[in-house]
């Protein structure tokens, strides 16, 4: 009897990376010999719903085309089900398809590790009914994301770019109150973040060392520091070398409650909500399709 799969792609992807890519990798797939559902949903509540009717029917692997929003999706339908999760990486970050291993830049290699159908189990975040599956940031970072959201121009990378320059010039340390596995922590802080893995923003390490199947949440705060000093140490992230600044501090929970006045959340790069906030670890809440 013939495997169903589902390939669900993010039409605006990577301005349109994901039709482009999903175009090279349905083929494969049915090479392979399973049956593809080919979808596509016209926004983010419809291929929310394409993925829930997948895993209600009983697919063995819903198949994302996209980046990490589009895993971050998936996900809500996904988490603590059968439903295997396969990834061709068709994004700007691609931070999930970076950790495990997936080939970024050839979608038919990323076919090859669906249709070699080992399932790796990992942990996810989890906030209220919702999970994440990379970096939950809150602080700076999430600042110039609420900024960048709001520009009307320019697009893209740029964009950000000049969120960042823009919240710079009025940004403040935030007061913080954490709590860690029970224990309250007050403190001021440039960002708290939360990961169950190592990097978002297309390789951002600022969670480095995080690991998705560890059943433990990596927190990591970044103390009050100038701005100059924030500019040459925003560059470290990319290397992980951040983790020397005497401004960093880290922990390890299973639960963190992080409350701050008029910061709101991003996770997976979405918006999550206002905080305060609660994330729990979820261990071994998601199948996923991973090389071996």
């Amino acid at each position: 009897m013939a495997r169903e799969i589902a390939l669900l792609t993010n039409p605006s992807a990577g301005k349109g990376r994901g039709f482009r890519s999903a175009a090279i990798a349905l083929p494969r797939l049915r090479e392979a010999g399973f049956v593809v559902r080919d979808l596509a949903g016209r926004d983010g509540d419809e291929a929310l719903d394409l993925a829930r009717q997948c895993v209600a029917e009983g697919v063995e692997s819903l198949v994302v085309c996209g980046g990490d929003g589009m895993v971050h999706l998936a996900t809500q339908a996904l988490a603590g089900t059968d439903t295997n999760l396969g990834i061709i990486p068709a994004g700007t970050g691609n931070d999930v398809a970076r950790y495990l291993g997936i080939p970024r830049n050839d979608p038919q290699l990323a076919a090859d590790v669906v249709v070699g159908s080992f399932v790796r189990t990992i942990d996810l975040a989890q906030v209220g009914p919702a999970y994440f599956v990379t970096v939950l940031a809150s602080g700076f970072d999430s600042k110039v994301n609420e900024r960048a959201n709001r520009l009307r121009w320019p697009r893209g990378q740029m964009r950000y770019t000049l969120a960042t320059l823009a919240e710079l010039r009025v940004f403040e340390p935030l007061p913080y109150v954490l709590e860690l596995d029970g224990e309250t922590r007050r403190l001021e802080a440039m960002l708290v973040a939360v990961g169950n893995g190592p990097s978002f923003g297309g390789g951002l390490r600022i969670t480095h060392g995080a690991v998705m199947d560890d059943g433990l949440l990596d927190v990591v705060v970044i103390k009050p520091m100038s701005k100059p000093e924030l500019v040459r140490t925003y560059p470290k992230l990319y290397s992980g070398r951040h983790v020397t600044h005497p401004q960093y501090e880290h922990h390890l929970v299973r639960s963190i409650t992080i409350a701050a006045p008029g910061v709101v959340a991003y996770a997976d790069g979405e918006r999550l909500g206002s905080l305060p906030l609660t994330v729990n670890v979820a261990p071994n809440a998601l199948r996923v399709l991973a090389p071996r």
